[in-house]
């Protein structure tokens, strides 16, 4: 009797078969000549040779299936081992990027979230440039983890510069990964979006997928990866060319960022603006713009933006100064107002 061994890669056995083993029951029933036994990520098949090359390519189809969908059922493993035509997808559209969670469809929402899409498959390195809520973190994950998925990268790292906004790092209680760990909080957010809880734990805790802040990339060389910088307007200028010299062979590198919401010193320039007028010019780097039309979460996010951007620009903007202008204003219509209604009296 013949033996082949199959392994199970970046896939959760307990997810991957189901409830009491329910899917591996399925494709035993499917394959009653063959004896299939599954230790973990571990399956063995034993029987005729000519059977085993044909169940090792259909089981190829399951696995795969599973990984780009993260579901299964018994239709769905009937139908990807009996039918002898090319597998087509449940999802023919290609603007789908990841299949999450509970079955969530994971794309570009709007037309320059498409264009960083594009953007990203024509070039290794792209900026997305744009105000919050337009979907740059988001979909520069999504990219991610379908270039994870793919076998197109063997990791995703995601780095933030750790830099206080209006908050004091030092005071906040905990060992360092607990005082950095709300600063990754949005990175988190969006993988457990994409990927199983139990799937997400073992890519961190095997280095698959690495969270940590800027500072941690000082001396690396990020080869088959895909890096994701953001948050970027706050970087220095030392900070910034660190990072993106880091880029080695077969990397991906997405750098996103606000330059509206800068939390840099005033007397410190964001790394992030000095690169955008310094790497304008360089083949290879894509630069996208993302504007309020982009912005995806609550309506009132576009509007709060649009309020914002009318009355700061950059650096310029002096919120005590913004505040007094406006107590001044309303004090004087106060006063107008009292002044009329003392006339009326008269």
């Amino acid at each position: 009797m013949n033996e082949r061994i199959i392994e199970l890669e970046h896939i959760t056995p307990k997810d991957f078969w189901g409830p009491q083993d329910i899917h591996l029951g399925i494709i035993k029933k499917l394959y009653p000549k063959l004896k299939i036994v599954a230790r973990d990520t571990t399956v063995k098949a034993f029987g005729d040779d000519e059977l085993l090359d044909v169940f090792e390519v259909r089981f190829e189809r399951i696995t795969k299936y599973f990984q780009k969908y993260n579901t299964l059922n018994e239709n769905i493993i009937e139908r990807l081992i009996m039918d002898d035509l090319p597998q087509q997808h449940m999802h023919k559209s290609d603007q789908i990027l990841v299949h999450g969670v509970a079955g969530k469809l994971i794309k570009a929402m709007s037309a320059n979230q498409q264009k960083l899409v594009d953007f990203v498959n024509k070039n290794d390195m792209v900026f997305a440039i744009g105000p919050a809520g337009t979907g740059k973190t988001y979909t520069g994950v999504a990219l991610a983890v379908r270039a994870l998925k793919e076998k197109q990268v063997k990791r995703i790292i995601l780095t933030r510069p750790a830099v206080e906004a209006g908050e004091n790092l030092g005071f906040l209680p905990g060992d360092m990964k607990e005082k950095l760990d709300p600063y990754m909080q949005p990175l988190y957010d969006a993988l457990r979006d994409m990927l199983p809880a139990q799937t997400l734990e073992d890519y961190i805790t095997k280095g698959i997928i690495q969270i940590a802040p800027l500072a941690f990339m000082r001396g690396r060389t990020l080869d088959n990866a895909f890096v994701i910088l953001d948050e970027a307007q706050n970087t220095t200028h030392s900070q910034m060319k660190m990072f993106l010299t880091r880029m080695g062979k077969n990397a991906k590198f997405i750098i996103t960022g606000d330059p509206g919401q800068v939390d840099l010193p005033k007397k410190i320039n964001s790394g992030l603006k000095e690169a955008l007028e310094i790497l304008s010019d360089v083949d290879g780097i894509g630069i996208l713009y993302l504007d309020d039309k982009d912005i995806v979460r609550h309506r009132l996010v576009k509007h709060i933006v649009a309020a914002y951007k009318d009355v700061e620009t950059d650096n310029e903007f002096d919120p005590q100064k913004f505040i007094q202008r406006r107590i001044e204003a309303r004090d004087k219509k106060l006063n107008q107002n009292r002044e009329i209604k003392e006339n009326e009296t008269e």
